[in-house]
């Protein structure tokens, strides 16, 4: 079986810690090939590489970072194809789904070209008395980021583009369940001419997680994934003094307003609902109809639609909708939750649960499930799914819909469908998260704007991608400089004012 390596100090690398997972294709359940599960040995050889390495590249003039991240963005166009293959067969995503991962990824890589401009700092000629200030943004060293199986080409671009573009070296632990794109990323930014050592690829499970968290060479770690793994991440990583930036779970809402275009909003939701099998993080799991016949016309229109979508591995063409979930373990666990909401008293509309393709029987795939008259209380409202599955949760008022919308623990997104601006304005000033559409139903924001949620969707004060990633990724150290005239006055005892 063919062994996935590290990647350290701008080498392949194969596993010596003795432990493996297995890397399946979800479509077929067969293992194709394993991956190492490195130790706490094999982090802290890469975090020593990459230490080494650091300060020559942040000595480097940004607009020749940049310029590797303009050859990275051009390799990434050439290998299309191969990476979004790789992708699909691994994840189990369509290929104009992967390739839209890799799209995502490749615009913060486009946006980080700008990196010059981005780490300007500020100066006041004349603050004081022969006195000059200014401000400069630095590199924090050797950073790190932690990322999931459900965009292995986006998130870990939306982490080391910009943390390389400022000057860092950075160490990527992705997800050991599809580990190839990855490293191919990492292979694609040695080409476009990033030194030995600043990106480096360690695979592992929690051994080496724990060993990011505490190495003290590591001073920041990102993080994306579900909300107790965030939650211990940025406690652990933050008790020892990292920068820390962790994005967990989400359970995201959309409204659906009694003037909405029925049909437009019925497409927007199968899209954002069953996409990429329901494995996003802002994926839409619960429409909230406002009043009884707003939800009854909603139904109408989702049932047909959900009934026809095309559930397939991503070989038999780009009109399949979607693929199959990850694991096994996911799919049972996907199954489970169905069964709690049939048995909590919601409507299962469409049920997805005995599907079969002939040819993949021991394939992850699940069926579009439609749920009905789902209430709060019910664990398919109160869990992230994560699958294939829509509820629907009817309201009576406008109020009852923002109320659900806030009272939930999770902030990560939210849409409002509707044609009153008076609604769609209150609605984004009003609601408690991070993210909002207005008749659009995945609002993730571009690459020069910030992406991240609220509540328990997010833990640390700055966003990823935009802005908010070249401040997470620099420190500010301020210069304030006099030059003696040659006149001689004396010590001065009192602190220093601007009279």
């Amino acid at each position: 079986m063919k062994e996935v390596q590290h990647i350290i100090g701008g080498k392949p690398v194969a596993g010596i810690s003795g432990r493996y997972a297995d890397v399946f294709n979800p479509a077929t359940g067969e293992a194709e090939k394993k991956v190492p599960l490195a130790n706490v040995a094999e982090l802290n050889a890469a975090v020593e590489n990459a230490k080494a390495a650091q300060p020559a590249w942040a000595a480097t003039n940004p607009q020749k970072r940049a310029r590797v991240l303009m050859e990275f963005v051009r390799l990434l166009h050439r290998d299309m194809d191969k990476l979004a293959e790789a992708l699909s067969r691994e994840h189990g995503k369509t290929i104009p789904d992967a390739k839209g991962d890799v799209i995502r990824g490749l615009e913060v890589a486009e946006f980080c070209i700008g990196a010059p401009h981005l780490l300007k700092g500020e100066y006041n000629e004349g603050a004081g008395p022969g006195i000059d200030m200014y401000s400069m943004r630095q590199p924090l060293g050797v950073v790190a980021g932690i990322t999931p199986f459900n965009f292995p080409a986006m998130i870990p671009m939306w982490k080391f583009c910009p943390a390389i573009a400022a000057g860092n070296a950075f160490i990527l632990k992705p997800s050991e369940r599809d580990p190839t794109v990855p490293n191919m990323l990492a292979e694609l930014m040695l080409e476009a001419g990033l030194p030995d050592g600043i990106l480096n690829v360690v695979h592992g499970d929690k051994e080496v997680v724990d060993a990011i968290l505490d190495s003290p060479d590591v001073m920041a770690v990102g993080f994306v994934g579900s909300t107790p793994i965030a939650q211990y991440i940025y406690e652990r990583a933050a008790a020892t003094g990292k920068r820390v930036q962790c994005f967990g779970g989400a359970k995201n809402h959309m409204i659906i307003m009694p003037d909405a275009d029925m049909d437009q909003t019925a497409d927007a939701l199968i899209g954002a609902g069953y996409g990429a099998a329901g494995e996003r993080c802002m994926a839409v799991s619960v429409a909230v109809p406002v009043g009884d016949e707003t939800a009854e016309r909603l139904i109408a229109k989702l049932r047909p639609r959900v009934e026809a979508l095309k559930v397939g591995p991503y070989t038999e063409g780009d009109d399949v909708d979607f693929g199959p979930l990850v694991t096994k373990e996911a799919k049972t666990r996907v199954l489970g939750l169905i069964d709690s909401g049939i048995d909590a008293g919601a409507e299962l509309v469409v049920d997805g649960r005995s599907m079969s393709l002939q040819g993949y029987e021991n394939g992850n795939f699940v069926g579009p499930c439609l749920f009905d008259k789902v209430t709060t209380d019910m664990e398919i409202y109160k869990q992230e799914i994560f699958g294939p599955v829509l509820s629907v949760a009817r309201v009576t008022t406008y109020e009852d819909s923002v109320r659900m919308v806030m009272e939930n623990d999770y902030g990560n997104g939210v849409a409002i469908f509707t044609r009153d601006g008076d609604a769609a304005r209150d609605f984004s000033n009003r609601i408690n998260v991070g993210m909002v559409g207005i008749n659009v139903p995945i609002p993730v924001p571009l690459a020069y704007h910030t992406f991240g949620g609220w509540k328990r969707s997010g833990f640390g004060d700055l966003n990823q991608h935009g802005p908010d990633a070249f401040r997470f990724y620099t420190r500010t150290k301020t210069v304030t400089s006099r030059w003696p005239s040659g006149i001689k006055e004396g010590a001065e005892f009192s602190i220093p004012t601007m009279n």
